[in-house]
């Protein structure tokens, strides 16, 4: 799908606009809980619109020719690369036209109107929302940005395995929340080019394990349903490159439950003042359940990735 020089260039590209996020070591809690190796949370949450989709977003309409940047951006989104696209497009001065799924979260939906978007909601899931985007891009002439299987937005997710590895130069895991699977592709594409040691660790949720089951029956398939209400961790079927990917890169995947969620963005905000999402909070929710746990003396990176009110 892409290579390290995409990544690369998409980081040179997007510099001026995303922000260099800060680490924190996962210290000095009030429970004294020992993961068994030495935990950094990477707060991805604090980037541009709230979530490393920023990264992408911006990516993507940075290429775009000022004729279809005119036309404006369209996306489906289940908040955060809705978010994100928005934000990117205020920054050029473009429109862009946001449908979203019921199970948006409220907050999420607030802030796509500060940013200047308009928004449709369309469906009960993402799948619902995006063929509506499809549809409007058809009809209007809109540029449509897919939140996970376009090849310019995962390198610009990309970009965060970079920075990971400038901060952490020796991280032994790295732990990613899933839901299309676009950033856990270019993160680790980055990563394993140049520390192919690190092992890399996806979280799903039990409600929408699409990679999960895909790498199970060894090929790409659709979920019958899906039953979680994290709207950002959503989708019934990823791509076909998506999946190659994952399955070359990814070492594992695991699985948690909303409440474990839930209950980890709580303790981030309790512990941190952290205002992580559901999906912000996966990697420290794999940690806290036991779904993954580090060796000792290893060095894990647990990504918050998303900003919300979830825990607070």
């Amino acid at each position: 799908m892409i290579g390290l020089d995409d990544i690369r260039a998409a980081r040179w590209r997007i510099a001026p606009h995303v922000r260099k996020t800060p680490i924190l070591p996962y210290g000095q809690l009030s429970s004294r809980e020992d993961f068994g190796g030495t935990v950094t949370l990477k707060l991805e949450l604090l980037q541009a619109a709230g979530s490393f989709k920023a990264r992408g977003a911006m990516n993507r309409l940075l290429t775009l020719s000022a004729e279809e940047l005119a036309r404006g951006v369209v996306t489906a989104s289940g908040g955060n690369h809705g978010l994100a696209i928005a934000r990117s497009a205020h920054v050029l001065g473009a429109r862009a036209k946001i449908f979203l799924p019921s199970n948006v979260v409220a907050d999420k939906v607030a802030k796509l109107k500060r940013w200047g978007a308009e928004v449709e909601i369309v469906g009960a899931i993402w799948d619902d929302a995006n063929a509506a985007a499809l549809a409007y891009a058809r009809e209007t002439g809109a540029t449509y940005a897919h939140p996970f299987s376009d090849p310019v937005v995962v390198a610009g997710q990309g970009t965060l395995g970079l920075d990971i590895l400038d901060e952490i130069p020796d991280v032994d895991v790295i732990l990613v929340a899933i839901g299309g699977g676009g950033l856990i592709t270019g993160l680790s594409t980055a990563v394993k080019a140049l520390r192919p040691q690190t092992r890399i660790i996806g979280i799903e949720p039990y409600g929408s394990p699409t990679l999960h089951a895909c790498l199970e029956a060894g090929r790409l398939v659709t979920l019958d349903r899906l039953e979680t209400r994290v709207a950002t961790m959503s989708c019934r079927r990823t791509d076909q490159a998506i999946f190659d990917a994952v399955a070359r890169n990814v070492d594992e995947i695991v699985l948690v439950s909303d409440d474990e969620m839930e209950g980890a963005a709580q303790s981030l905000w309790f512990e941190f003042g952290i205002a992580a999402d559901l999906s912000g909070a996966a990697a420290v929710a794999a940690l806290q359940a036991k779904r993954f746990v580090p060796a000792p003396g290893s060095k894990v990176c647990a990504l918050v990735c998303g900003a919300g009110t979830d825990g607070t």
